[in-house]
Protein backbone atom coordinates (compact mmCIF):
# COMPACT_ATOMS: atom_id res chain seq x y z
CA UNK A 1 0.00 0.00 0.00
CA UNK A 2 1.39 3.71 -1.03
CA UNK A 3 1.99 5.89 1.81
CA UNK A 4 1.95 9.93 1.94
CA UNK A 5 4.65 10.91 3.32
CA UNK A 6 4.29 13.44 6.83
CA UNK A 7 5.64 16.56 4.35
CA UNK A 8 3.38 15.58 1.48
CA UNK A 9 -0.07 15.62 3.52
CA UNK A 10 0.75 18.33 5.95
CA UNK A 11 0.09 20.98 3.27
CA UNK A 12 -3.17 19.96 1.82
CA UNK A 13 -6.36 21.04 2.30
CA UNK A 14 -7.34 17.74 3.93
CA UNK A 15 -4.13 17.20 5.30
CA UNK A 16 -4.70 13.87 6.72
CA UNK A 17 -6.03 12.80 3.67
CA UNK A 18 -4.69 8.78 2.97
CA UNK A 19 -4.31 8.94 6.95
CA UNK A 20 -5.52 5.71 9.12
CA UNK A 21 -6.83 6.30 12.86
CA UNK A 22 -8.23 4.62 15.54
CA UNK A 23 -10.35 6.57 18.34
CA UNK A 24 -10.76 4.71 21.37
CA UNK A 25 -13.34 5.55 22.91
CA UNK A 26 -15.48 7.70 20.18
CA UNK A 27 -19.17 7.51 21.90
CA UNK A 28 -19.11 11.03 23.24
CA UNK A 29 -17.64 14.16 24.51
CA UNK A 30 -13.60 14.62 23.66
CA UNK A 31 -13.43 11.31 21.71
CA UNK A 32 -16.15 11.97 19.42
CA UNK A 33 -14.98 15.61 18.32
CA UNK A 34 -11.07 13.81 18.19
CA UNK A 35 -12.63 11.62 15.42
CA UNK A 36 -14.90 14.29 13.64
CA UNK A 37 -12.23 16.37 13.75
CA UNK A 38 -9.44 13.99 12.37
CA UNK A 39 -12.59 12.87 9.69
CA UNK A 40 -12.81 16.30 8.45
CA UNK A 41 -9.08 16.43 7.90
CA UNK A 42 -9.26 13.98 5.29
CA UNK A 43 -8.53 10.89 7.39
CA UNK A 44 -10.10 7.12 7.43
CA UNK A 45 -11.22 6.80 11.64
CA UNK A 46 -11.92 4.11 12.84
CA UNK A 47 -14.60 5.16 16.20
CA UNK A 48 -14.64 2.18 19.11
CA UNK A 49 -16.64 2.30 22.01
CA UNK A 50 -19.35 0.29 24.21
CA UNK A 51 -22.58 2.13 23.42
CA UNK A 52 -24.36 0.90 19.80
CA UNK A 53 -27.62 1.40 18.75
CA UNK A 54 -28.38 -1.92 19.77
CA UNK A 55 -26.55 -1.70 23.16
CA UNK A 56 -25.64 0.79 25.92
CA UNK A 57 -22.43 0.53 28.33
CA UNK A 58 -22.35 1.36 32.14
CA UNK A 59 -22.40 4.79 31.65
CA UNK A 60 -26.58 4.42 30.88
CA UNK A 61 -26.85 7.02 28.27
CA UNK A 62 -28.03 5.90 24.90
CA UNK A 63 -27.97 9.04 23.35
CA UNK A 64 -24.88 9.14 21.97
CA UNK A 65 -23.42 6.01 19.69
CA UNK A 66 -20.52 4.79 17.78
CA UNK A 67 -22.44 4.42 14.97
CA UNK A 68 -23.60 8.44 15.47
CA UNK A 69 -20.04 9.15 15.72
CA UNK A 70 -18.90 7.66 12.46
CA UNK A 71 -22.06 8.98 10.57
CA UNK A 72 -20.35 12.68 11.48
CA UNK A 73 -16.94 11.57 10.66
CA UNK A 74 -17.88 10.83 7.56
CA UNK A 75 -20.45 13.81 7.13
CA UNK A 76 -17.49 15.66 7.71
CA UNK A 77 -15.93 14.69 4.97
CA UNK A 78 -13.64 11.43 5.98
CA UNK A 79 -14.64 8.01 6.12
CA UNK A 80 -16.22 6.95 9.78
CA UNK A 81 -16.06 3.44 10.57
CA UNK A 82 -17.62 1.65 13.91
CA UNK A 83 -16.43 -0.92 15.39
CA UNK A 84 -18.20 -2.14 19.23
CA UNK A 85 -15.23 -2.93 21.15
CA UNK A 86 -14.90 -2.99 25.09
CA UNK A 87 -11.32 -2.26 25.04
CA UNK A 88 -10.89 -4.36 28.56
CA UNK A 89 -11.49 -7.29 26.75
CA UNK A 90 -8.19 -7.95 25.04
CA UNK A 91 -10.07 -10.72 22.16
CA UNK A 92 -12.41 -7.40 21.54
CA UNK A 93 -9.53 -5.37 20.93
CA UNK A 94 -7.35 -7.75 19.39
CA UNK A 95 -10.04 -8.58 16.59
CA UNK A 96 -10.31 -4.80 15.96
CA UNK A 97 -6.25 -4.16 15.03
CA UNK A 98 -6.53 -7.38 12.64
CA UNK A 99 -9.31 -6.10 11.32
CA UNK A 100 -7.53 -2.88 10.90
CA UNK A 101 -4.74 -4.61 9.85
CA UNK A 102 -6.62 -6.75 7.26
CA UNK A 103 -8.45 -3.61 5.53
CA UNK A 104 -5.31 -0.76 5.79
CA UNK A 105 -2.54 -2.72 6.43
CA UNK A 106 -1.23 -0.33 8.99
CA UNK A 107 -2.56 2.86 11.20
CA UNK A 108 -1.16 5.91 11.68
CA UNK A 109 -3.16 6.98 14.66
CA UNK A 110 -4.29 5.51 17.41
CA UNK A 111 -5.83 8.00 20.24
CA UNK A 112 -6.91 6.25 23.44
CA UNK A 113 -9.50 8.36 24.78
CA UNK A 114 -10.78 5.35 26.54
CA UNK A 115 -13.03 6.85 30.42
CA UNK A 116 -16.68 6.18 30.68
CA UNK A 117 -16.36 6.66 34.93
CA UNK A 118 -18.35 9.58 35.63
CA UNK A 119 -21.23 7.85 37.16
CA UNK A 120 -18.58 6.39 39.46
CA UNK A 121 -17.03 9.69 40.52
CA UNK A 122 -20.14 11.22 41.74
CA UNK A 123 -21.59 8.21 43.44
CA UNK A 124 -18.70 6.88 44.83
CA UNK A 125 -15.42 8.92 44.48
CA UNK A 126 -15.44 12.83 44.68
CA UNK A 127 -15.99 13.93 48.34
CA UNK A 128 -14.62 10.55 49.82
CA UNK A 129 -11.34 9.61 51.21
CA UNK A 130 -10.12 6.61 49.29
CA UNK A 131 -10.55 4.22 52.00
CA UNK A 132 -14.37 5.59 51.73
CA UNK A 133 -14.51 4.69 48.40
CA UNK A 134 -15.88 1.39 47.78
CA UNK A 135 -13.35 -1.05 46.85
CA UNK A 136 -14.78 -2.46 43.47
CA UNK A 137 -16.33 1.20 42.61
CA UNK A 138 -11.96 2.31 42.82
CA UNK A 139 -10.75 -0.67 41.28
CA UNK A 140 -13.57 -0.57 38.47
CA UNK A 141 -11.81 3.43 37.60
CA UNK A 142 -8.83 2.13 37.14
CA UNK A 143 -9.74 -0.41 34.92
CA UNK A 144 -11.77 2.21 32.78
CA UNK A 145 -9.14 4.59 33.12
CA UNK A 146 -5.26 3.21 32.84
CA UNK A 147 -6.12 -0.80 32.29
CA UNK A 148 -7.91 -0.37 29.01
CA UNK A 149 -5.36 2.02 27.91
CA UNK A 150 -2.41 -0.14 28.06
CA UNK A 151 -4.67 -3.13 26.38
CA UNK A 152 -5.33 -1.07 23.96
CA UNK A 153 -1.42 0.32 23.49
CA UNK A 154 -0.35 -3.33 23.68
CA UNK A 155 -1.84 -4.51 20.96
CA UNK A 156 -2.35 -1.65 18.63
CA UNK A 157 1.27 -0.51 18.52
CA UNK A 158 2.55 -3.32 16.39
CA UNK A 159 0.08 -2.07 13.59
CA UNK A 160 1.19 1.77 14.28
CA UNK A 161 4.71 1.08 14.05
CA UNK A 162 4.03 0.28 10.62
CA UNK A 163 3.16 3.85 10.05
CA UNK A 164 6.08 6.31 8.43
CA UNK A 165 5.12 9.01 11.20
CA UNK A 166 3.34 7.19 14.31
CA UNK A 167 1.00 8.77 16.53
CA UNK A 168 0.42 7.88 20.00
CA UNK A 169 -2.08 10.33 21.84
CA UNK A 170 -3.68 9.66 25.08
CA UNK A 171 -6.22 11.60 26.33
CA UNK A 172 -6.71 12.41 30.11
CA UNK A 173 -7.57 14.85 32.90
CA UNK A 174 -4.96 17.76 33.84
CA UNK A 175 -1.23 18.20 32.53
CA UNK A 176 1.60 17.00 34.16
CA UNK A 177 1.94 20.24 35.82
CA UNK A 178 -0.95 20.36 36.87
CA UNK A 179 -1.90 17.63 37.88
CA UNK A 180 1.22 17.72 40.80
CA UNK A 181 -1.80 18.54 42.94
CA UNK A 182 -3.91 16.43 44.56
CA UNK A 183 -6.60 14.80 42.48
CA UNK A 184 -9.23 14.72 45.49
CA UNK A 185 -9.07 10.90 45.61
CA UNK A 186 -6.41 8.12 45.00
CA UNK A 187 -7.96 6.27 42.61
CA UNK A 188 -8.90 9.32 40.50
CA UNK A 189 -5.41 10.85 40.78
CA UNK A 190 -4.08 7.54 39.89
CA UNK A 191 -6.61 7.09 37.02
CA UNK A 192 -5.38 10.80 35.21
CA UNK A 193 -1.95 10.74 35.85
CA UNK A 194 -1.19 7.29 34.46
CA UNK A 195 -2.18 8.29 30.81
CA UNK A 196 0.64 11.13 31.05
CA UNK A 197 3.48 8.45 32.24
CA UNK A 198 1.80 5.92 29.33
CA UNK A 199 2.51 8.79 26.85
CA UNK A 200 6.16 9.82 28.03
CA UNK A 201 7.33 5.98 28.14
CA UNK A 202 6.10 5.44 24.60
CA UNK A 203 7.67 8.40 23.61
CA UNK A 204 10.69 6.91 24.30
CA UNK A 205 9.65 3.54 22.40
CA UNK A 206 8.80 4.99 19.58
CA UNK A 207 11.48 7.65 19.01
CA UNK A 208 13.52 5.36 16.93
CA UNK A 209 10.34 4.77 14.46
CA UNK A 210 9.83 8.47 14.10
CA UNK A 211 7.09 8.53 16.10
CA UNK A 212 5.19 10.56 18.77
CA UNK A 213 3.33 9.79 21.62
CA UNK A 214 1.76 12.78 23.43
CA UNK A 215 -0.65 13.10 26.11
CA UNK A 216 -3.18 15.89 25.80
CA UNK A 217 -6.39 17.10 28.18
CA UNK A 218 -8.90 19.31 27.34
CA UNK A 219 -10.04 21.92 30.15
CA UNK A 220 -13.84 22.25 31.44
CA UNK A 221 -15.03 20.11 28.67
CA UNK A 222 -19.07 20.49 27.38
CA UNK A 223 -19.13 17.21 26.96
CA UNK A 224 -22.92 15.96 26.67
CA UNK A 225 -22.51 14.72 30.17
CA UNK A 226 -21.75 18.04 31.33
CA UNK A 227 -24.21 19.80 29.65
CA UNK A 228 -27.15 17.39 30.73
CA UNK A 229 -25.82 17.63 34.00
CA UNK A 230 -26.56 21.29 34.84
CA UNK A 231 -29.63 21.11 31.91
CA UNK A 232 -27.96 22.82 28.98
CA UNK A 233 -27.68 22.84 26.01
CA UNK A 234 -24.56 23.95 23.60
CA UNK A 235 -26.71 26.60 22.57
CA UNK A 236 -27.26 27.72 26.06
CA UNK A 237 -24.45 26.75 28.00
CA UNK A 238 -23.56 29.96 29.62
CA UNK A 239 -26.88 29.60 31.78
CA UNK A 240 -25.19 27.01 33.71
CA UNK A 241 -22.54 29.44 35.33
CA UNK A 242 -25.12 30.77 37.74
CA UNK A 243 -25.13 27.39 39.01
CA UNK A 244 -21.22 27.17 38.77
CA UNK A 245 -19.22 29.61 38.11
CA UNK A 246 -16.14 28.05 36.84
CA UNK A 247 -18.06 26.96 34.22
CA UNK A 248 -17.15 30.16 32.62
CA UNK A 249 -14.15 29.46 31.40
CA UNK A 250 -15.70 25.83 29.94
CA UNK A 251 -14.87 24.71 26.36
CA UNK A 252 -16.74 22.32 23.77
CA UNK A 253 -14.84 19.03 22.94
CA UNK A 254 -13.61 20.51 19.62
CA UNK A 255 -11.26 22.98 20.82
CA UNK A 256 -8.97 20.01 21.95
CA UNK A 257 -9.96 18.16 18.89
CA UNK A 258 -8.58 21.14 16.48
CA UNK A 259 -5.86 20.97 18.62
CA UNK A 260 -5.00 17.41 17.98
CA UNK A 261 -5.97 17.35 14.68
CA UNK A 262 -3.47 19.98 13.68
CA UNK A 263 -0.72 18.30 15.66
CA UNK A 264 -0.97 15.26 14.00
CA UNK A 265 -0.55 17.06 10.66
CA UNK A 266 2.30 18.83 11.91
CA UNK A 267 5.88 17.62 10.13
CA UNK A 268 7.72 18.18 13.38
CA UNK A 269 5.34 17.26 15.78
CA UNK A 270 8.11 14.54 17.23
CA UNK A 271 10.59 17.68 18.14
CA UNK A 272 7.98 19.52 19.74
CA UNK A 273 5.40 17.07 21.44
CA UNK A 274 7.05 13.45 22.02
CA UNK A 275 6.62 12.18 25.09
CA UNK A 276 4.83 15.75 26.74
CA UNK A 277 1.92 16.16 27.95
CA UNK A 278 -0.22 19.63 26.70
CA UNK A 279 -3.47 21.50 26.78
CA UNK A 280 -6.24 22.38 24.58
CA UNK A 281 -4.98 25.68 24.94
CA UNK A 282 -1.62 24.94 24.31
CA UNK A 283 -2.15 23.49 21.51
CA UNK A 284 -4.79 26.32 19.78
CA UNK A 285 -1.69 28.98 20.79
CA UNK A 286 1.00 26.93 18.91
CA UNK A 287 -1.25 25.60 15.80
CA UNK A 288 -3.75 29.25 15.84
CA UNK A 289 -6.86 27.19 16.25
CA UNK A 290 -10.28 28.66 18.13
CA UNK A 291 -12.97 27.22 20.07
CA UNK A 292 -16.80 27.11 17.60
CA UNK A 293 -16.90 30.40 18.84
CA UNK A 294 -14.21 31.64 18.31
CA UNK A 295 -12.81 31.99 21.51
CA UNK A 296 -9.15 30.23 22.98
CA UNK A 297 -9.98 29.55 26.19
CA UNK A 298 -7.42 28.59 28.69
CA UNK A 299 -9.11 26.90 31.48
CA UNK A 300 -6.30 25.30 33.51
CA UNK A 301 -4.15 28.51 33.33
CA UNK A 302 -7.14 30.44 34.78
CA UNK A 303 -7.11 27.24 37.52
CA UNK A 304 -3.59 28.10 38.49
CA UNK A 305 -3.92 31.57 38.32
CA UNK A 306 -6.69 32.81 40.14
CA UNK A 307 -8.50 29.64 41.61
CA UNK A 308 -5.62 28.28 43.57
CA UNK A 309 -3.46 31.01 43.14
CA UNK A 310 -5.41 33.89 43.98
CA UNK A 311 -4.69 36.09 41.30
CA UNK A 312 -7.52 39.01 40.61
CA UNK A 313 -8.79 37.36 37.29
CA UNK A 314 -12.12 35.98 35.81
CA UNK A 315 -12.45 33.57 33.17
CA UNK A 316 -13.23 35.84 30.29
CA UNK A 317 -9.64 37.43 30.94
CA UNK A 318 -8.76 33.69 29.88
CA UNK A 319 -10.35 33.52 27.06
Amino acid sequence: MEKNTTTQYADRAAPLTGRIALVAGATRGAGRALAVELGRAGATVYVTGRTTRERASEVGRTTETIEETADLVTAAGGTGIAVPTDHLEEDQVRALTERIDREQGRLDILVNDLWGGEHLLVSSVFGRKSWETPLADGLRVLELGVRSHVITAALALPLLVRSDAPLHVEVTDGTAASNRRYRENLYYDLAKNAPIRIAFGLGEELAEYGGTAVAVTPGFLRSEQMLAHFGVTEGNWRDAVVQEPAFAIAESPHYLARGVAALAADPDRAARWNGRSTSSAELARTYGVRDVDGSRPDAWGYFEDVVYGGKEGSPDDYR
